[in-house]
């Protein structure tokens, strides 16, 4: 699957999103190393911190399907159905995907392709608990 595909996914993921709050619609696709895609959008609540973020709904469902390796996430977001702004991921999706990914995993944007290891140099991993 080319890069502009999973972004396509991405976007197609970003409808489901429930955003009553924000209107800020996020989709992700995560692809994993077998082939398949997992997507994700985002889930508003009221109480914001209960919010949770599509990358993490991607990564959080292909992990309760068993799968555990990931070449990349493709992240696409906006509130107008206008796609051509990067949606980074934040912290704690970046930590989350340094959990099950290494430092070359590709980060799809409407931008282009990033890795990991541009958005979060300084991870923390089991290592750092040795």
């Amino acid at each position: 699957m080319t890069c502009e595909e999973l972004y396509q996914e991405a976007i197609k993921a970003s409808s489901k999103s429930y955003s009553k709050y924000s209107g800020f619609h996020v989709g992700a696709a995560l692809l994993a190393e077998d082939g398949r895609v997992f997507t994700g959008c985002n889930i508003e609540n009221a109480s914001y911190s209960m919010t949770i973020c599509a990358e993490r709904t991607a990564i959080f469902k292909a992990v309760s399907e068993g799968c555990t390796s990931f070449s990349a996430i493709a992240v696409a977001g906006s509130s107008d159905d206008d796609f051509s702004s990067p949606c980074t991921p934040c912290g704690a999706c970046l930590q989350v995907m340094s959990e099950f990914c290494g430092d070359d995993f590709v980060i799809v944007l409407s931008d282009g392709a990033h890795k990991l290891r541009d958005f979060l140099p300084k991870r923390f991993t089991e290592d750092n608990m040795a």
